[in-house]
């Protein structure tokens, strides 16, 4: 059991998540705006390039927004991530994500409970290396509608466009192991004490138990946000 400390939940907290999501939509909104203006680079890992398909673009991964229909979301995340297992292509593309915010909501009967939301609805974000396999993948997922960029041409996101976004990017070197107590040091957890169940290194995020008006509830939480107690 997590050694914890509950948390205050008050409209301040709400507030904040509130202005979370506004900012990740204007966001969206400037990277497609700005997407006919150019590319910026970004330094990334170098990854291996497959071998079995011809290479068009620089061969490096990066971060690309995709249109969907709404409520496809989910959908087109699940179908992507399904046909990437299936035709071997973990070399190419490296993940999807569909971000989500912790907010609280008010029932009409006065209760209150923490629900995920997607921070900007119709939009799925990819990782991937760019070339005529990976964007046909995409682009003929049920649901989608184009990549954001001129014409639909996939235009990679910048450190800090994916910085707005919420997506870390950056390697966090944090000497965390399952069991660790820590103390989440941003978000809407801040000041949360909590003892850490698994580690997604690959995602780099860490889960912990919380205790939620009376009741235990995992919660995925970065982990540049998290610093570890003695």
């Amino acid at each position: 059991m997590a050694d914890e400390k509950t948390v205050g939940i008050d409209e301040e907290t709400v507030e904040v998540a509130e202005e979370v999501t506004e900012a990740a939509a204007e966001t969206v909104e400037e990277v497609a705006a700005e997407a006919a203006e150019g590319t910026a680079e970004t330094e990334e890992p170098k990854r291996p390039v497959s071998s079995n398909v011809k290479q068009n673009g620089d061969n490096e991964p990066h971060w690309y927004v995709v249109h969907t229909y709404s409520g496809y979301e989910n959908k087109v995340k699940a179908d992507i991530e399904k046909t990437i297992e299936n035709r071997r292509l973990e070399d190419q593309m490296f993940e999807v994500m569909v971000p989500l915010q912790d907010v609280l909501e008010t029932k009409k009967d006065g209760s209150k409970k923490v629900v995920s939301k997607k921070i900007f609805p119709g939009y799925v974000l990819v990782h991937m290396i760019k070339n005529d396999v990976t964007w046909y993948v995409v682009r003929n997922t049920r649901g989608v509608t184009g990549f954001v960029g001129p014409g639909s041409e996939p235009v990679p996101l910048t450190s800090e466009e994916m910085r707005k976004l919420g997506v870390r990017i950056d390697d966090y070197v944090i000497d965390v192991e399952i069991g660790d107590t820590i103390k989440v040091i941003r978000g809407a957890w801040e000041g949360t004490i909590a003892s850490i169940k698994t580690i997604n290194h690959a995602k780099e995020t860490a889960t912990i138990e919380i205790d939620i008006f009376g009741r235990s509830t995992d919660v995925e939480i970065g982990l540049g946000d998290i610093q570890k107690l003695d």
